[in-house]
Parts: structure tokens; C-alpha cells; sequence
């Protein structure tokens, strides 16, 4: 856990009807540190981040246990008016497409000054000339003239980028960037993220940043939890992580990464799938899919355990 947490997230539970998603998940995150969540499609990284924002979609979602103390108060316990004035204003998300989260009837200069005049009492020109600001402060050329534009307009890097500057408006405690870079080409991916990686050494804003690219988090993240079946399986800094895994999932991920393998050779893949909520096996979530299983890993779920270097396994890595 991060010391000085300004975001806790404690033996969190998540229900779709009476299936359990998010089983127990507990993290933290400090202000200006970035701390990468990853792990394949189905795992709950998205998930664990929309329960930060409170956007989970209620019913057929709930959480049914934990808290998640953001700046020393529960969001959980938060009302609806709170909440309006904690999402885009402390809490800012970046998600994965920003044609699905721009409104495509409204500019991008009214999109972005409606997230200004809504937590800061300024006027119309105020709330505009911060628009121009942001959007010189991303990247967008002639920004002036891009407040007028709208988002089919723009290429998707480029989307991409006002949705930063959305994000960051308010100057928000805490990003959440999910998925950012999906579907950009390497040369745009590489930009954004090192935006974003400048902004929050810049501004001491604290980034979770949920991927599946193990490259990214290598370069970018301070710190790295790895979840599998609605659970971390191991948290530690990004340098002990990549040099010393010790779960079997992410070392398995490890060996997918393209930089790993010699050039020319086909990329290791992980046998099985991620089992869907449901369908989670008892034991160990990862055993059926593990090549080191032992006795335990297929009638008990070990526990989460460790100081700087936490692992869930039976049998881990030495």
C-alpha cells in the first residue's frame, strides 16, 4: 500500500445479481504516483475503476462490501450532490473511447467549458479561455479554432487529447485513465502517455493506470497491481515487479511481452481463458490455466500476503 494513501481502496466486493466480479480487492494510491492496474479483458480492472467514480451500473451491479476512502471520505457513503461535485473536479476518468464519451451535437470548446463552469464560478469567456488554455496545453493545434470543431472532426488521437483536457479542467487529485491509448497508433499512444506522465509530475496529480500493456506500465508506473479473476494476485514497485514476479499469472504475462522473445519468434501465449464471473473455479482462480500447480491451488484461495512485495499464490516464483 502507498504510504500517505490519497486514494484507499479496502477488501472491496462487487456483485452482478448474485454473482460476485470484484472479490476482495484492496489498493491504494498516493498523490503524484502513477500505480498501473493490469491483467487480460474479464480480470476487473474496469470495473474496480468505475466503482471508484461511482458509475457502476446499479442494478445489475452493487457493491456489497468495503469502502473506498478518497481524501480521508468514504465515496461510498457520498450523496448525489457530493458526488456531482467530486466526479471531474477531484476524481477525472479518461475512458477508452472518447467517440462514446464526447457528445457529437455539441463542440468541443462548449464540451470543455461546461466541465469548468460546472465546479468553478467563472464566466462564459472565463470558462473558454481555460478551454484554450487546456487544449494548447494537450497538444491540439490552432486551439483556438478547435473549440469550434466537433469531435468527428478530429482524429482519434486527437479525441483522445480533448478528452485529457477535459479530464484535467478542474486539475483533478486523481486521474483514472482507462484503457487511454487503445486503438491509437505506437507514435500517438507514446505522446498521450508521456502527456500524461508530465502532467502529473508537473501538478502532483495521482494517475491509476489501467492497461493491459506491460510495456507501458515498465516505462510509466511507479508501482504495479496484476489482477486475475476479480482479485490482485500480486502488487509490488514496477522495478522489483518486472525484474522478480513471483505469481505464475504475471509471470506468464511477462513472457508475452514482445521485447522479452528474439525477434522472429512466435509471443508465448497463456493456455485457457479468464473464467467469467460465475464460472470462477474453486481454489486458486489461475490453477486451471497454471503449469505449477500444487495440491492447495485447486480447493483453497491463498491469501494476499507480503509487505512491499505482495503475492496471492501456493507455489510462487522464487
Amino acid at each position: 500500500m502507498a504510504e500517505s494513501a490519497l486514494l484507499t481502496i479496502n477488501d472491496l466486493h462487487i456483485d452482478v445479481g448474485s454473482r460476485p466480479v470484484i472479490e476482495g480487492v484492496s489498493l491504494s494510491i498516493a498523490a503524484g504516483e502513477m500505480l498501473g492496474l493490469v491483467g487480460e479483458s474479464g480480470c476487473g480492472k474496469s470495473v474496480t475503476a468505475l466503482s471508484i467514480m461511482r458509475l457502476l451500473a446499479e442494478p445489475p451491479m452493487k457493491i456489497v462490501k468495503g469502502s473506498i476512502v478518497f481524501d480521508g471520505q468514504d465515496i461510498l457513503d457520498l450523496d448525489d450532490r457530493a458526488l456531482e461535485d467530486l466526479r471531474g473536479n477531484q476524481i477525472a476518468m479518461i475512458f477508452q473511447e472518447p467517440m462514446t464519451s464526447l457528445n457529437p451535437v455539441f463542440s468541443i470548446g462548449n464540451q470543455i467549458a461546461e466541465v469548468v463552469l460546472l465546479h468553478r464560478k467563472v464566466s462564459r469567456a472565463e470558462a473558454e479561455a481555460r478551454a484554450v488554455e487546456l487544449l494548447t496545453r494537450v497538444g491540439i493545434p490552432s486551439p483556438q479554432t478547435a473549440l469550434g470543431r466537433y469531435p468527428h472532426q478530429m482524429s482519434g488521437g486527437q479525441r483522445q487529447r480533448v478528452m485529457i483536457a477535459m479530464a484535467l479542467a478542474c486539475e483533478p487529485k486523481l486521474l483514472v485513465a482507462d484503457e487511454p491509448t487503445t486503438a491509437l497508433d505506437v507514435t500517438v499512444q507514446a505522446q498521450i502517455l508521456d502527456l500524461l506522465d508530465d502532467l502529473r509530475r508537473e501538478t502532483g496529480m495521482a494517475v491509476l493506470l489501467i492497461t493491459h500493456d506491460l510495456g507501458v506500465v515498465s516505462q510509466y508506473c511507479d508501482r504495479v497491481a496484476v489482477m486475475y479473476g476479480g482479485r490482485v494476485v500480486e502488487e509490488a514497485s514496477a522495478a522489483e515487479l518486472f525484474a522478480h514476479p513471483r505469481h505464475r499469472y504475471t509471470e506468464a504475462l511477462l513472457r508475452t511481452i514482445p521485447a522479452s522473445n528474439p525477434p522472429g519468434v512466435e509471443l508465448p501465449a497463456i493456455p485457457g481463458q479468464v473464467p467469467p464471473p460465475g464460472r470462477r473455479p474453486v481454489g486458486c482462480t489461475f490453477h486451471p490455466r497454471c503449469h505449477a500447480m500444487v495440491a492447495p491451488c485447486g480447493t483453497d484461495m491463498p491469501a494476499l500476503v507480503g509487505d512491499a512485495h505482495l503475492i496471492r499464490c501456493w507455489n510462487p516464483a522464487a
